[in-house]
Order: structure tokens, then C-alpha cells, then sequence
């Protein structure tokens, strides 16, 4: 068959509708950076805390993430989390019992509620799109706290390690809280990606210590800082 007798087919198009849409989505975009930014810049030095939507009140896990918001208080450090319920809502509360910053970027989605009680009502901001809200947790955060989640605590858990990995920032706690959650995942990491495909670095996996004590948490930051001997600052590749 020549180039000739190759059938032309008719290209796809958009719709009238997405022109017009794309130049109005821009100005969206840029509105929620600029409110994200001058919020943010306000708070002074935080900790971002993941973990499920989905977890109760009496879990432990609840419970746990209350005290480690406690204790990053007492430290010095405001709490960021996605401002819903479970994990989210416990950091905000021990944030907020105990005098310190709390923050809540929440994301408008269809099947879950507005942001928790706990969050202090000029650090409370809504996002339309997940990959603003994404930069508003990395950017602030002077370190990384991941309690037992869903997919969303891994989507959050493994951009912020694909970051540090490729140096888009700098390298800042990531902090996995419950060794009986978390080791598995860990082990499968060791023994798949490095030992069995090389795709990452023997030292990759030194960029997330597993803990189930919230005091170490702070132990870890506290020495990660006291060793680098820089002042604390945003992420300013973001």
C-alpha cells in the first residue's frame, strides 16, 4: 500500500464549550495559588499530617494523631491537614486544644463533608483542585507525618518521596506513624523496587523511619534540624 492509498481519517475535536472553559479554568488556578500563599505565609513553620478520613474517634490510631498534634504544638510548629474528619480532624484537634496553629486545606468532594470543627477559622481554605492543594501541603510543611490511610494518604505520601528524590525539594522528614500498618509496605519496597527490579536507591529507603511513639516524631524532626544547623523556611522550588 503507497502513502496514497492511506486512508486520511477525520481528527477529533474538542467542543466548542472547552475554548472558552480553558482561559476561565487559568484564573481559577491562579486565584486559589494567591489564597493559598497569603494565608500560608501567616502561619509560620508546620507539619503536614495524612492519614484516613474514615477513622473514628475511638481508634487509636485517632487518638494517636491527637497527641502527636500535641506534641509538634508544644514544639513549636502549627499542624496542616486536609481539614475533614478521622486522622485529619484528630490533628487539628490537638492543634487546637493546645494553643497551637491549625490548618485545614480541604477539597471539595462530592461524598464527604465540609472542613472539622478544629481548624482555626482564618487558616481554613477550600480547594477545587487537588494539584493546588498538593503544593499548599508541601510548600509550608517542615516535615511529614503519615498515620494509616487510604489511597489518598498514599497519593500525599508518595509525591512528597518522589519530591525529596528528585530534589524538587528539599529533603525534610517523612515520618510513617505504625509499624504494624506501614512495615509491610516497607518490606515489599526493599525486596521488590530495590533488591529485585534496582529501581530506586538503597537510600531511599532512609527517607521514611516507621515509629508508633508520637514522641519520636518530634525526636526525629527536632534532631533532623539540629543536624542540618539551617533555619526553618518554605519550599521555595514549589
Amino acid at each position: 500500500m503507497t502513502s496514497n492509498q492511506v486512508k486520511k481519517h477525520e481528527m477529533r475535536q474538542w467542543g466548542r464549550a472547552m475554548k472558552g472553559e480553558n482561559s476561565w479554568t487559568m484564573f481559577k488556578v491562579i486565584s486559589e495559588f494567591v489564597d493559598g500563599f497569603e494565608t500560608l505565609n501567616k502561619m509560620g513553620p508546620c507539619v503536614s499530617i495524612f492519614g484516613s478520613a474514615r477513622t473514628k474517634p475511638d481508634h487509636p490510631n485517632y487518638k494517636k494523631a491527637v497527641d502527636i498534634a500535641r506534641i509538634l504544638t508544644e514544639a513549636g510548629y502549627g499542624v496542616i491537614t486536609g481539614g475533614g474528619p478521622g486522622i485529619m480532624e484528630a490533628g487539628n484537634k490537638g492543634a487546637h486544644l493546645y494553643g497551637g496553629r491549625s490548618v485545614g486545606l480541604n477539597i471539595d468532594l462530592p461524598f464527604e463533608q465540609g472542613s472539622n470543627q478544629y481548624v482555626d477559622h482564618d487558616a481554613n481554605l477550600n480547594f477545587r483542585y487537588f494539584f493546588v492543594r498538593k503544593v499548599m501541603f508541601v510548600k509550608y510543611a517542615q516535615a511529614f507525618v503519615a498515620l494509616p490511610g487510604g489511597f489518598g494518604t498514599m497519593d500525599e505520601l508518595f509525591e512528597v518521596l518522589t519530591l525529596v528524590q528528585t530534589k524538587k525539594i528539599t529533603q525534610v522528614p517523612i515520618i510513617l506513624v505504625g509499624t504494624e500498618f506501614w512495615g509491610g509496605m516497607k518490606e515489599w519496597i526493599k525486596q521488590v523496587m530495590l533488591e529485585e527490579h534496582h529501581n530506586i536507591n538503597p537510600d531511599d529507603l532512609d527517607l521514611m523511619p516507621i515509629v508508633d511513639d508520637p514522641e519520636d516524631v518530634v525526636a526525629i524532626i527536632d534532631q533532623f534540624y539540629a543536624d542540618k544547623g539551617e533555619e526553618l523556611s518554605p519550599n521555595y522550588e514549589l
